[in-house]
């Protein structure tokens, strides 16, 4: 049976346009997952609310997963507060696996989401989640929080981004 680690925000901190935290809106969008993982034979574990990302990735390395699965939404820098939209679905840049992944993500992502030229798949070597877990793993952006619109978004689309993913 395949198995994945679901890791929904820890970043109670970081707030939503209109109302919200990105923890609160990452969890929801687990919570949408479960009976979708549960109707196609997979199994899952979760990260711990109120943890911290050394916490996701030592309960992640812990279990007998194929997959790591972080969910969060995004911010624009400071200068661009609110001006920016859309998906960036990240996986480790030498991850031939993370990469398959992503796209996967990314490419139903396209499906849902208003503007799908929007959503990109991005390699990298910096996100701790995908650099230190020991399976493949995929961090989603999900939307911009701090853009209304895309915070109203994802607010509306909680099952729909969840059984997407």
């Amino acid at each position: 049976m395949p198995s994945v680690f679901l890791s929904p925000s820890t970043q109670e901190y970081n707030l939503y346009a209109g109302g919200g935290n990105e923890e609160y809106y990452a969890n929801l969008i687990a919570d949408a997952m479960i009976p979708y993982l549960r109707a196609s034979g997979i199994s899952y574990g979760r990260n711990t609310s109120g943890g911290t990302v050394s916490d996701s990735i030592a309960q992640s390395n812990a279990g007998n997963y194929d997959f790591h699965l972080a969910i969060h939404s995004n911010a624009a820098p400071e200068s661009l507060s609110g001006m920016l939209r859309g998906s960036d679905v990240y996986y480790y840049r030498t991850s031939t696996a993370g990469r398959r992944d992503a796209e996967i993500i990314a490419n139903n992502l396209k499906l849902i989401y208003p503007i799908p030229s929007r959503v990109t798949v991005v390699p990298t070597t910096t996100l701790a989640e995908l650099r230190r877990t020991r399976i493949p793993a995929v961090l989603v952006e999900v939307a911009y929080h701090d853009n209304i619109d895309d915070a109203n978004w994802i607010r509306g689309n909680i099952e729909a981004i969840g059984r997407n993913l």
